[in-house]
């Protein structure tokens, strides 16, 4: 049986794992958002957006989402970590970072070249990373902290994006309320076609000022981050940068909530 303070170290720690649950689906989906509309001068590179994290309104951490023109390349560098209150009980290091190569097409300014995933929550760990060869088609697989063994190649087709490059190409697309955009995503050695429902425009308060924003909704079946659990709000500004200003999941008790507060845009 639980002693008492057995029982209390577990009452609190039980909102801060909620906590570090949506670190890391608001912070995959921050870096998802990041997008280089075609042949639209409005976006800048490098740019740097820093994020609140709240949780039923108190702040619970911060996310960065970088971008970094290495001219032949392009480098998209998320990370997560929550605020020195939530670390003394439940530490969230997460990192997410993805490597574009640069390409001819107007549709999209390149196509995935790598992709690594790296958390550290409480005690959980998790390091993955994804190859691409766009001229075979494949893409391995890699787990850094599997075994040695567990490092396999799938085959894909040429429009296939990881988990953080997925939505620049949603970026590119018109969006259209009450219609559904569909991308296919590889991670955690799978295939998934994602749909991307378009839910509605409206105003709100941001950083920004007052903007119109359009709401989506990323319907996301990987098995990975997402794991087919929690609903994911997004909105993003209603002009050609298409800026995300605030992100929203639901977690197990209350909501977790990334709110833009800073940078370069």
């Amino acid at each position: 049986m639980k002693t008492g303070s057995e029982y209390r170290a577990s009452e609190k720690q039980f909102p801060l794992k909620i906590v570090a649950g949506g670190f890391l689906l608001v912070a995959y989906v921050i870096c998802m958002l990041l997008s280089f509309p075609a042949a639209s001068p409005a976006f800048s590179v490098p740019e740097r957006l820093v994020f609140d994290l709240t949780w039923t309104g108190v702040k619970a951490g911060t996310a960065v989402l970088e971008v970094v023109d290495e001219k032949e390349t392009v480098r998209v560098i998320s990370t997560a970590n929550s605020a020195r209150w939530v670390s003394l009980f439940y530490l969230v290091d997460d990192r997410v970072e993805t490597v574009l190569t640069r390409g001819k097409s107007a549709i999209f300014i390149g196509q995935p070249r790598s992709y690594r995933l790296k958390i550290r929550e409480g005690r959980h760990r998790r390091d993955k990373e994804i190859i691409f060869d766009q001229v075979r088609h494949t893409a391995l697989f890699i787990d850094h902290l599997g075994k040695d063994s567990d490092r396999k190649e799938h085959p894909v087709h040429e429009n296939v994006f990881d988990p953080l490059s997925v939505l620049y190409y949603v970026r590119t697309m018109k969006l259209e309320v009450g219609k559904s955009a569909y991308v296919d995503i590889f991670d955690s050695k799978k295939l998934w076609n994602v749909e991307i429902q378009v839910l509605r425009k409206e105003k709100i308060s941001t950083i920004l000022g007052e903007v119109n924003a359009i709401v989506i909704k990323p319907l996301m079946k990987s098995e990975g981050i997402f794991n087919r659990k929690g609903e994911v709000l997004i909105w993003l500004t209603d002009d050609p940068k298409r800026i995300p200003v605030r992100m929203q999941t639901k977690v197990a008790v209350g909501a977790v909530t990334a709110t833009l507060v800073g940078g370069i845009y």
